[in-house]
């Protein structure tokens, strides 16, 4: 047993390598070299031989054999909420293939249902004992360490002069070789809902985060700063939008701070904007798509919360003749440079009013002169998307020509607005009524939108305004003055400096 125990001191002396070697049986080696496999097999804490190849081809493990599994990190990273790479370094053992050049490619198309098929891991890597050989790495799950390959496998392997031969190849995986959603499980306690999913706006990636995963906010940040090319920001929201400018809290989480301002395309149409001041929703590009589609060249939009025009810019690319407003003065900026990067600034009427004071005033003006027409070919259409009220301003076309006798082409209503009502298109057709004074029942359409969370759902109900609704003479004694009489500030402020103007260094 001495010579046992002084065999072992020597060999725990030996550098380890990451080499590889063969898996095959040692019934060629001096006797002497099997039983000191036989003593280390009995020694606790050890591999076993079939775990374990020619001593020089095992990494440096110091507490037991590496997981075979490719898609989970070391379960040292569970619990941190501080981003430590580092820690994610892990060991694995891969079966692999000594194959030379010139058959690598007969071999990878004859072996293809056992190959590696990991993403971001080559499968075919360097043989350091040879300049003429690559190595062909198999999957573990399908060719375990210490197993051979079928038999029929390795007659096609014999028939291209290969060795069947299984060796051992040591590979070093890190946090680059992981997902997000891999990286963020084996953080998160086990259990915990983990949502990878988020908004991307430019180089900013938008999360709106659950509770139990706010302790590893910065961490998440980071993990998805890290995992997506060309992000450089992470922001969470910490409120709800209840503002009237549509704007919301938010947290930066990871990365550059100070640079809010960004860049966006959308059906092949370049917006800009300041992130933190005003409202930007990825989601909705197909809900701006369908409605712009409905627009014939000459039609009227009348954009009652505009934004930064993601509706009055595409319409103008239309041709379409555009009236656009937004209360908040920050979007109205935007919404001015937007449609001069788009160069239809001239087709397009810009307005800093509230929404009310929009439909009374510029749009009532229009309606009036458009509606008188005899021979009107375009339509008319009005957008308003304030989901969170737009439709408590829909009792604005109440009275609002008044005196008239109506048209048979009266202006289509496009109104968004949440619900959490089991029957959300009756509940917002219900409301729409109420706030209109009449039924538009067999006249009205309501399109879901979206799910903006568990039982809140945005829609859109669409319809054209009725004429008694629009043309109803007010209660005798209301007092209301139709006239339009709109005060200096209402008025469009087209003359006010551009972004360019304003802000060329934050550009």
């Amino acid at each position: 047993m001495r010579i046992f125990k002084q065999l072992n001191g020597f060999f725990a002396r030996l550098p380890k390598t990451k080499a590889f070697g063969t898996t095959a049986s040692n019934t060629s080696l001096p006797p002497i070299w099997a039983l000191r496999d036989q003593s280390f097999d009995r020694l606790p804490g050890c591999l076993s031989a079939a775990q374990r190849n020619n001593f020089a081809t095992m990494p440096e493990m110091l507490d037991s054999q590496p997981d075979l599994d490719l898609y989970v990190p070391h379960p040292r990273v569970r619990g941190m909420t501080t981003l430590d790479r580092a820690a994610f370094t892990k060991q694995v053992v891969l079966p692999a293939l000594k194959v030379k050049k010139d058959a690598l490619q007969k071999v990878v198309k004859s072996l293809k249902g056992v190959l590696l098929q990991r993403p971001g891991l080559k499968r075919i890597v360097d043989d350091l004992e040879g300049e003429d050989e690559r190595l062909i790495l198999l999957d573990p799950h399908k060719i375990p360490a210490g197993s051979s390959l079928a038999e029929a496998q390795q007659e096609v392997l014999k028939s291209f002069s290969v060795s069947p031969e299984v060796l051992s190849y040591n590979l070093e995986l890190t946090y680059d070789n992981f997902k997000v959603e891999e990286v963020l499980q084996a953080v998160l306690p086990e259990g915990q809902e983990v949502t990878t999913a988020f908004s991307r706006i430019g180089h900013i990636a938008h999360l709106n985060l659950r509770d139990h995963q706010l302790p590893y906010k910065h961490l998440i940040g980071q993990v998805i700063i890290d995992k997506n090319p060309g992000l450089t920001c992470a922001v969470n929201k910490t409120n709800i939008i209840e503002s009237a400018y549509r704007n919301f809290q938010m947290e930066v989480l990871a990365g550059e701070e100070a640079n809010m301002i960004t860049k966006v395309k959308e059906h092949y149409i370049t917006y800009e904007f300041d992130f933190s001041k005003v409202y930007w929703n990825p989601r909705l590009c197909t809900e701006h798509a369908r409605v712009v589609g409905l627009l014939k060249p000459g039609d009227f939009l009348f954009d009652v919360f505009a934004g930064v025009g993601p509706f009055a810019v595409p319409a103008a690319k239309r041709n379409c003749v555009v009236f656009a407003n937004d209360l908040n003065p920050e979007s109205y900026r935007w919404l001015q440079h937007n449609c001069k990067l788009n160069k239809v600034d001239r087709k397009v009427q810009t307005f800093n009013m509230d929404g009310r004071d929009f439909l009374e005033g510029p749009v009532r003006q229009t309606l009036i002169q458009q509606l008188a027409l005899k021979d009107r070919k375009h339509a008319l259409h009005i957008v308003m998307n304030l989901p969170a009220m737009a439709i408590e301003f829909l009792d604005a076309f109440r009275h609002l020509l008044a005196g008239g006798t109506g048209s048979a082409d009266l202006p289509t209503v496009h109104c968004y607005g949440f619900s959490k009502h089991d029957d959300p298109v009756r509940d917002v057709q219900e409301r729409a009524e109420a706030r209109l004074g009449t039924s538009l029942e067999g006249c009205c359409s309501v399109e879901l939108v979206r799910n903006v969370a568990p039982h809140k759902e945005m829609m859109c109900i669409s319809f054209r305004v009725p004429a008694e609704v629009l043309y109803k003479e007010p209660p005798s004694g209301a007092g209301v003055d139709h006239q339009p009489q709109e005060p200096a500030s209402k008025r469009p402020r087209s003359s006010e400096e551009s972004p360019e103007e304003k802000g060329k260094e934050a550009l």
